[in-house]
């Protein structure tokens, strides 16, 4: 996809999202202008209007219908955006597609209670799956181009362990051929920790997938017999994810930081004496493109119960 088609979609989705300073409405001199693409845990990335000049009044917070127009001005491209009764004009000599992609594996939201470790891993399944759609594979790993299939395993995504409430849900559709190949990657998974009876359940899910026997199967990956998935699951996103920087968040935030995972590393240590399995997981604001998230860092406790999961979350403060 050209950048010209991703403007398109943007627009057409009724999305543009200008980075500009807060005080500004116009300008007179060329400068770099970014459009939001993509935002999530996995990237940040935006289209760039380069050497560009603007005209009107940008409206931040307009939320409704878009009409664009484009065209040539002898050496220049120009765009014409109505946000309502403003209109916005960009004049740029080229626009480029701007990408920076962030280590996702120990990212954490805390928003929907009971099993979040596997809420976790949904969530991290389906931020990997945005950034393999609306960016594609070049931008992926060889193993995330295999873990990304789980997206579309309805056992483990957003039909039954979905990390956002359900007015933020956002499904999609589950290609059976990507449905086949996220059951091939779980298989692969169960083998190599060993849970044989998972397996079997994986097989007969392949031979059956009717909404039964999905809830059956995203039924028993809680339970505690099946916790050897879920941990090797979790450290293959962080392995694959490990490629990847962190966001950065300057001195004091830096600072602030690393007090809070040196005190999440000695309570991690006193957990696992008891027999845990913890990790240090991040709520990251965006640094780019700013949000209103605050950095925290949690430790993410599972225990195996008599039959379930027995799964806790402490956020570290200072």
């Amino acid at each position: 996809m050209t950048t010209f088609e991703m403007l398109q979609e943007l627009l057409a989705q009724n999305e543009f999202e200008l980075l500009l300073p807060e005080d500004h409405t116009a300008n007179t001199t060329e400068q770099d202008i970014r459009l939001v693409y993509q935002m999530n845990d996995t990237v940040e990335s935006f289209l760039v209007f380069r050497e560009a000049i603007f005209t009107g009044t940008y409206k931040k917070d307009y939320e409704g219908k878009l009409d664009a127009s484009y065209d040539r001005d002898q050496d220049r491209y120009v765009l014409g955006v109505r946000q309502g009764d403003s209109v916005i004009t960009l004049f740029y000599q080229k626009l480029e597609l701007e990408v920076n992609l962030y280590n996702y594996g120990e990212i954490a939201h805390f928003w929907v209670p009971r099993y979040e470790n596997l809420r976790q891993l949904e969530f991290r399944i389906a931020v990997l799956w945005d950034k393999y759609t609306y960016l594609g594979e070049n931008y992926c790993s060889e193993g995330e181009k295999h873990l990304v299939h789980l997206a579309d395993v309805p056992a483990l995504n957003f039909c039954s362990y979905c990390a956002a409430p359900e007015p933020y849900m956002v499904p999609h559709e589950m290609p059976k051929e990507s449905f086949l190949q996220g059951l091939d990657v779980m298989e692969q998974l169960a083998k190599q920790a060993k849970d044989w009876l998972l397996v079997g359940w994986i097989r007969f899910y392949r031979r059956h997938p009717s909404t039964i026997v999905t809830r059956w199967v995203a039924h028993v990956l809680h339970h505690s017999i099946h916790f050897g998935f879920v941990k090797t699951l979790t450290e293959t996103i962080k392995k694959e994810t490990a490629i990847y920087p962190r966001r950065l968040f300057g001195k004091s935030g830096e600072e602030r930081l690393a007090l809070c995972l040196k005190k999440a590393n000695a309570r991690k240590e006193e957990l696992e004496k008891t027999g845990a399995y913890v990790e240090i997981v991040r709520q990251e604001p965006f640094t780019i493109a700013k949000d209103q998230l605050d950095l925290k860092v949690y430790l993410l406790v599972s225990r195996q119960g008599m039959v379930n999961q027995k799964i806790q979350v402490e956020e570290i403060e200072l």
